[in-house]
């Protein structure tokens, strides 16, 4: 691809670049040349065609090449862009924390569902924050409630206190550098613990896209050797850190819900397991309820 030429226009370079994708073997070619020619150009994509006909200037075409030649090595858009729409916001992303998926959204919504209602401010933990998707979604829509988050990695955890002030009117999230629950205080439960903790296997990790085990953080995608690692440890202390009455809502891998419900059964301490699909009809969300103990304190 040239750059020095005045002959390129939003069309023709369009049409070589999802071209050339196609023959780099680059995901969804089309849809990957319209986001990163917006993101050169400072458009949004439906612009691309109504300035079909629109040359490009050298520079954008320096830029835009520097970004194919990223794309072809298959580093995530999301990274090249440095951010991805997730829920209602835009949350700003980098190799540090792992993209935010559509998937994740069911989480969300179950979330809202079980918050919705409540006038009585309540206090709910997201551990394992990532880039902030979910917690800073949930307090954008209820702004009265506390929110709180942990995460083990100091990169994710800014970069999800930098979402929040940028994505909430004030700084209404509070966040701190916990392995899940080691820097928690137990003297004020919580009354939601919402998260998407790692749970693919170990050895499958090799078997995912490039775009994934090539660029996305491990530690946010490891489950460990059978997937559940991170799950038992949520399962089995995050009830110390609930109120009675609460909520432990959690994402799961779309084949793990027997092998995690047995888990929760196991503990003893909770009932009322749900299972909610997501879009793809895939079992995505599973929300618990603790148990009241049988003193009733």
């Amino acid at each position: 691809m040239s750059i020095t030429t005045d002959q390129w226009t939003i069309k023709s370079v369009l049409t070589w670049t999802q071209t050339y994708f196609n023959e780099k073997s680059v995901e969804n070619p089309r849809l990957s040349a319209e986001l990163l020619l917006a993101d050169t150009l400072a458009l949004k994509r439906i612009d691309l065609y109504l300035q079909y006909e629109r040359p490009l200037e050298k520079q954008e075409l320096q830029s835009f090449k520097q970004k194919i030649l990223r794309r072809i090595h298959h580093e995530p858009i999301a990274y090249i862009i440095g951010s991805k729409a997730f829920w209602e916001s835009t949350f700003d992303v980098s190799p540090q924390v792992l993209i935010p998926r559509p998937d994740t959204e069911t989480l969300v919504e179950t979330a809202i569902s079980s918050i919705q209602g409540k006038t009585i401010p309540l206090r709910i933990l997201e551990v394992g924050v990532g880039s902030g998707a979910i917690i800073i979604s949930l307090a954008k829509k209820f702004p009265h409630h506390h929110f709180f988050a942990t995460d083990r990695s100091y990169p994710a955890a800014f970069i999800a206190q930098q979402n929040a002030k940028k994505i909430l009117p004030a700084t209404t999230v509070h966040f701190l550098i916990s392995d899940w629950f080691s820097g928690i205080s137990m003297k004020q439960p919580f009354d939601m613990i919402v998260s998407n903790p790692p749970y693919i296997c170990t050895q499958d990790l090799k078997t995912l896209q490039p775009d994934i085990v090539n660029h996305e953080p491990q530690m946010a995608l490891d489950g460990g050797h059978d997937g559940l690692h991170h799950i038992r440890q949520i399962i089995q202390h995050g009830e110390s850190y609930l109120k009675h009455n609460a909520y432990l809502i959690m994402e799961i891998g779309f084949d793990q819900r027997n092998a995690v419900e047995q888990i929760i059964s196991l503990t003893g301490k909770y009932d009322s397991v749900k299972c909610i699909k997501d879009y793809a009809g895939h079992e995505r969300v599973l929300i618990m309820h603790k148990r009241t103990s049988e003193h009733g304190a």
